[in-house]
């Protein structure tokens, strides 16, 4: 019984992992048409479609050979193929034991071009310092940066009913700060994601420490605008229903190994998501790129104030490493005040 459990867990870690990798391949080719006609087609090379069409979100896969006859004909056909090499390399299981499981994605983001040069000024009219040196917009290095950003951002803005996506990095740059670290100068857009909501460019610096001592990464952004969102009256009626359920909610699994999440389960999840950001904000560093990718169990507890309050047990996915890390955090959240991470810890693998 004792190996059929381990047999049984080390599946459910392998689908997880997989399905952590779909999320990442999305994050880097989701965004072009193109691209996205081959992702979906090296999926349907796996036989479990439905388990990767849950992760997709995007209904019925696309018929291979029109679709391919289109993407692998006309020019710029042999770099299309090279991505889809990639992206299969990307989506090997991790029991193959690639001596350096990153090396697709990095590949494919652009590491194999120059990486650094000197900065042009660019578009912008940014004074950046005259030592700051400009990276490819595509580069794993830029959108790693710009996602630490973005998961500090959803911290201090999300909700259950509001979360945000980076849809391009337009500008990079790093600059060296002797005795200090590296400061990355970025420009990116970023669009709320659950009510397809308007985008907004967004201007930030993130300083990684160097040293000893782990040290939060520092981070400085700047919204050009205001997102136009109705989450507040769905904020409010979550809220509401937690508060007067007769039982303490309590559940596990989210969403589950198959990828499949029920709908009244979507704003704890989301909840998750928000306060995951602090443990990702606080814990990167520039060999690292973290994601939350699972609740494994999450419980109420009741509060005699106007909080509610959350024990979860999450996943994080290292996509840089491919190491899936278990995480305790102890949740709070009101309407009016938003998110707030009160204990959390590393829990043992």
């Amino acid at each position: 019984m004792a190996r059929k459990n381990r047999g049984v867990h080390k599946a459910g870690t392998d689908r997880r992992l997989f399905l952590a990798r779909v999320e990442a391949a999305q994050e880097v080719w989701g965004g072009n048409p193109t691209s996205k006609t081959g992702f979906q087609w090296v999926l349907n090379l796996f036989p479990s479609r439905g388990r990767f069409q849950a992760a997709l979100g995007s209904g019925a896969f696309l018929q291979p050979r029109a679709e391919m006859r289109s993407l692998l004909g006309g020019p710029g056909a042999p770099a299309r193929l090279l991505q889809l090499l990639l992206l299969l390399l990307l989506l090997l299981p991790a029991s193959l034991g690639l001596a350096d499981p990153g090396w697709p994605l990095r590949a494919a983001t652009g590491s194999a071009q120059p990486l650094l040069k000197k900065f042009g000024g660019g578009g912008g009219g940014e004074q950046l310092p005259p030592s700051a040196m400009e990276i490819p917009p595509s580069h794993y290095q830029a959108n790693r940066a710009a996602g630490v950003v973005l998961h500090y951002a959803t911290y201090q803005r999300g909700s259950p009913h509001s979360l945000f996506e980076m849809e391009r990095v337009h500008q990079a740059s790093l600059e060296d700060i002797p005795d200090t670290g590296h400061k990355y100068h970025l420009k990116f857009e970023v669009k709320e994601s659950i009510q397809n909501g308007s985008s907004l460019n967004c201007t930030a610096d993130i300083l990684y420490h160097h040293g000893d001592t782990p040290v939060a990464p520092e981070i400085h952004y700047t919204m050009e605008g205001e997102f136009e969102t109705h989450s507040k009256e769905a904020d409010n009626l979550f809220y509401n229903r937690i508060q007067h359920l007769s039982e303490p909610l309590e559940t596990k699994n989210i969403p589950d190994n198959d990828g499949n999440m029920p709908a009244e389960m979507k704003p704890i999840f989301n909840l998750a998501k928000v306060a995951s950001g602090y443990i990702i904000w606080q814990n990167s560093t520039e060999n690292t790129w973290y994601n939350m990718i699972q609740i494994q169990n999450v419980k109420q507890v009741k509060r005699n104030d106007d909080y509610l309050e959350f024990s979860y047990e999450v996943l994080l996915h290292d996509i840089a490493s491919q190491e899936i890390i278990p995480w305790h955090m102890e949740v709070l959240w009101h309407p009016q005040h938003g998110v707030k991470v009160a204990q959390n810890s590393c829990q043992s693998k």
